[in-house]
């Protein structure tokens, strides 16, 4: 990364500001959207994580989600129980066993993120493309800076 005039820190107060009450925004309406489906909100944070990055143990999985195993064990429970996940022994090792995202979980996260994408999609009618992919582009940056300097 080239290196610039030092941002103001009234600019990054600003920055600060927006990041933090769009993620409130986001974590309120995302609340609301899956009030109309048959999931709780540390379930969607669950099957979120197995959507993206596949079967996993409930070790890893707390983690992601920076829960206790227990806490994790419980939520696995309630959603096996509910046939959005399975338990499934590992291949390699059956000692293993991994959470297993099933159908009807794999369809509800499709439908709760399309109602997502809809209500940003309403946010940002009034953008233009190029405006959209600045956009796009900024958080991007923001994000990847983030992820190398944890």
């Amino acid at each position: 990364m080239d290196k610039h005039q030092p941002i103001l820190p009234d600019t990054v107060n600003e920055i600060e500001f927006f990041l933090r009450e769009i993620s409130v925004i986001l974590k309120r309406k995302g609340r609301d959207i899956l009030a109309d489906f048959p999931i709780t909100p540390p379930q969607f944070s669950a099957l979120i994580w197995l959507y993206q990055d596949g079967d996993m143990t409930i070790g890893e999985l707390s983690q992601k989600m920076y829960i206790a195993c227990s806490t994790m064990t419980d939520l696995v429970d309630r959603m096996e129980k509910n046939k959005l996940v399975a338990r499934v022994r590992d291949d390699r090792d059956r000692r293993v066993v991994r959470i297993h995202m099933l159908d009807y979980g794999q369809g509800i996260i499709q439908e709760v993120l399309s109602a997502r994408r809809a209500y940003l999609s309403r946010i940002l009618e009034n953008y233009t493309q190029e405006q959209a992919l600045q956009a796009e582009q900024s958080l991007q940056l923001i994000y990847k800076q983030m992820l190398t300097t944890e």
